[in-house]
C-alpha cells in the first residue's frame, strides 16, 4: 500500500492497517505507528524544510494524523529554525518559560510521488528493524533448545532452514557427515548460537554438537526430561560414534537401561535421528578410574594408573583387548578421553611388565652406583617404593630401619652415602653452572637447584633479567615438570624480576 492512499484513508482505517501489519509481522502496533509518524514528518521536512522540527502524531484511538512545527524556547537563540528567545515566545503563549516548545500546528499534507516512496522506505525499514528485533529477542532466550524447520534453500552446502517466524542457518561443518538435505525436507537441529548482526539476527544449527545428542535423549527418555536421570557427559565423532554418560538419581532406576528403553526402542530413536551413529551409554562414575574403565568399554581393564598433577590416567589392558581399546583409527580411546577429560594411555600388560621390569633394573642401578651398595639392598629399596636418592636421604629414619633385613645402623650409613652422593652432585652441577656463565644471583633464589641452574644455563637463561622474562609454562618445560609445579615457577620469576621495582614507591 501506498503512502497518498495510506494517507488518505479514513482515520480508523489507518488503524486498522497498522494492526494488520503487527499482526502480520508479529511485532507491536505501537512500533508500526511509531514508523507511520516517522514516515510523515520525514515527509513534512521535505515540504517545509529539513531545518525545522517537525514531528507528526497519529492518534491512538481515532487515527487522525496531527502534524506541528516544534520551536524550542532558549535564553539565546542559536538556531532560528527551531528556536525562540524568551520574549518572541510570549507573544505566542503568555506563559511560556525556558525549555518549553511554542507547537505551530500544521496542515495536512498531501504526498507527492517521491515524498509517498521516501516515506513508504521509512515505514518498510522501520518494520524490518522491529521484525529483526522480535526475532533476537525470541531466538536469543532459546539457545540451546532444539528446533524444528523446513529446509528453505542450500546454498554452497550451508542449508537455511525456515523456523517459522525467522530463519537458521545450519553451516556445512556443523552438519552430520554425508548428510544431505533438499528444500523442503524436514529438519531437527540444535540453536548453539544467536546473534545481532547489521542484516539481521542471525540463528546458528547444529546437528554435530554434543548436547544435541543429549537434548534428543531427553524428548525420547521421560526419566531424563523429570531430572531423575542426569546427562553428565557426552562425546561425539558425528555420524559415527558417540558415547553418553548418565547417572540416576533414583536407586532404583538403572540409567543405561532406561536410555536403551524396550529392546533399544529409545536409543533407536536417536540413532535413526543421527544417521546411524552408534551410541555406547555407560554409567557415570565420581570415581575417576571407574569412570574411564566404564567409557572405554566395550574393552575390558585390568589396571588404572592416575597421575593427578598431569592429568593423565594409565590404563592396562590384556593383550587381546588393545585394538578394541583403542578403536578404528584411535576412535574409541578418545572419545572415553573427551567424555572423562583426562588423557587415557593404553598399556597391554605385556607393555606394562616389560616397562615395570625396566624400571625395577634402571632404579636399582642407580642405587648401586650413587649408594655403592649391593644389588640386593638395591632391589630392597626398589621394592619398598624408593624411586630417587633424595627420598633415601630426607624420608625419616625409621622408614627406611623398616624395611625387613634392615636395621637403624642400616639405615643411618643409607642415609650418609645418600646425602654425602647429592652434595657432591651438587657441587658438580654449581661447577658447571659457573663455567656456563650462570650469574650468582640466580643461585640464591631460593627454590633453584644446582642441577636446575645447569638446565636453565644450556638454554642460554643466565642472568636475573634472562629468568625474569620467562612465563612460569617456559621455565616447567626447562627444569622438568616433577622438579617445580606452576606455583613454585611463578615464586622463582617474582623472586627475579624483584630488582626491576627496586627504588619504586
Amino acid at each position: 500500500m501506498t503512502m497518498e492512499r495510506i494517507a488518505a484513508l479514513p482515520r480508523p482505517e489507518l488503524l486498522q492497517v497498522a494492526d494488520a501489519v503487527a499482526r502480520d509481522k508479529g511485532i507491536d502496533r505501537d512500533e508500526v505507528l511509531e514508523a507511520m509518524e516517522q514516515a510523515i514528518q520525514k515527509a513534512g521536512r521535505s515540504k517545509y524544510g529539513h531545518e525545522h522540527d517537525i514531528r507528526a502524531h497519529i492518534d491512538r484511538k481515532t487515527g487522525e494524523i496531527q502534524l506541528a512545527r516544534y520551536i524550542e524556547v532558549v535564553e539565546e537563540v542559536e538556531n532560528e529554525a527551531t528556536q525562540f528567545t524568551l520574549k518572541q515566545a510570549l507573544r505566542k503563549k503568555p506563559d511560556a518559560q525556558v525549555g518549553d516548545f511554542i507547537i505551530d500546528p500544521l496542515p495536512p499534507i498531501d504526498f507527492g510521488r517521491i515524498a509517498a516512496q521516501t516515506a513508504k522506505q521509512v515505514i518498510v525499514q522501520k518494520v524490518r528493524d522491529a521484525e529483526r528485533q522480535r526475532q533476537f529477542n525470541e531466538y536469543k532466550d532459546r539457545i540451546g533448545e532444539i528446533s524444528n524447520g523446513l529446509v528453505k534453500r542450500v546454498e554452497f552446502g550451508n542449508v537455511i532452514i525456515d523456523l517459522g517466524r525467522a530463519e537458521g542457518l545450519l553451516r556445512r561443518d556443523e552438519l552430520i557427515p554425508r548428510e544431505t538435505f533438499r528444500t523442503g525436507d524436514r529438519v531437527r537441529a540444535y540453536i548453539y548460537d544467536v546473534r545481532a548482526e547489521p542484516r539481521g539476527p542471525q540463528i546458528f544449527l547444529s546437528r554435530t554438537h554434543p548436547v544435541f545428542m543429549a537434548k534428543l535423549f531427553a524428548q525420547e527418555v521421560p526419566e531424563i526430561y523429570d531430572g531423575i536421570i542426569e546427562i553428565k557427559a557426552v562425546a561425539r565423532d558425528p555420524g559415527s560414534r558417540a558415547k553418553i554418560a548418565v547417572l540416576s538419581h533414583d536407586s532404583s532406576i538403572d540409567p543405561v537401561g532406561a536410555c536403551v528403553g524396550m529392546r533399544g526402542s529409545r536409543v533407536q530413536a536417536v540413532v535413526a535421528e543421527l544417521q546411524g551413529e552408534k551410541i555406547d551409554i555407560i554409567q557415570w562414575s565420581p570415581d575417576i578410574a571407574t569412570f574411564v574403565v566404564n567409557g572405554l568399554a566395550p574393552a575390558e581393564v585390568t589396571k588404572v594408573v592416575m597421575d593427578e598433577e598431569a592429568g593423565r590416567i594409565e590404563v592396562v589392558v590384556p593383550d587381546d583387548q588393545l585394538s578394541l581399546a583403542i578403536g578404528r583409527r584411535g576412535q574409541n580411546v578418545r572419545l572415553a578421553s573427551q567424555l572423562t577429560q583426562w588423557n587415557i594411555d593404553i598399556l597391554t600388560e605385556a607393555e606394562e611388565s616389560e616397562r615395570r621390569t625396566e624400571e625395577f633394573r634402571s632404579r636399582s642401578n642407580m642405587f648401586i652406583t650413587a649408594l655403592d651398595v649391593d644389588d640386593v639392598i638395591a632391589h630392597l629399596l626398589v621394592t619398598e617404593g624408593f624411586s630417587s636418592v633424595e627420598e633415601v636421604a630426607y624420608v625419616p629414619l625409621e622408614d627406611i630401619a623398616e624395611i625387613e633385613g634392615f636395621d637403624e645402623t642400616v639405615a643411618d650409613e643409607l642415609q650418609g652415602r645418600a646425602r654425602s652422593f647429592l652434595a657432591e652432585q651438587d657441587e658438580r652441577y654449581d661447577q658447571m653452572r659457573k663455567d656456563m656463565g650462570v650469574a650468582d644471583e640466580m643461585a640464591a633464589i631460593e627454590g633453584l637447584t644446582p642441577a636446575m641452574l645447569v638446565k636453565l644455563g644450556d638454554k642460554g637463561v643466565k642472568t636475573l633479567d634472562d629468568l625474569g622474562d620467562l612465563a612460569s609454562d617456559e621455565l616447567v618445560d626447562i627444569v622438568g615438570r616433577d622438579a617445580l609445579t606452576e606455583d613454585e615457577a611463578n615464586a622463582v620469576i617474582m623472586a627475579a624480576r624483584a630488582h626491576w621495582f627496586e627504588g619504586e614507591g
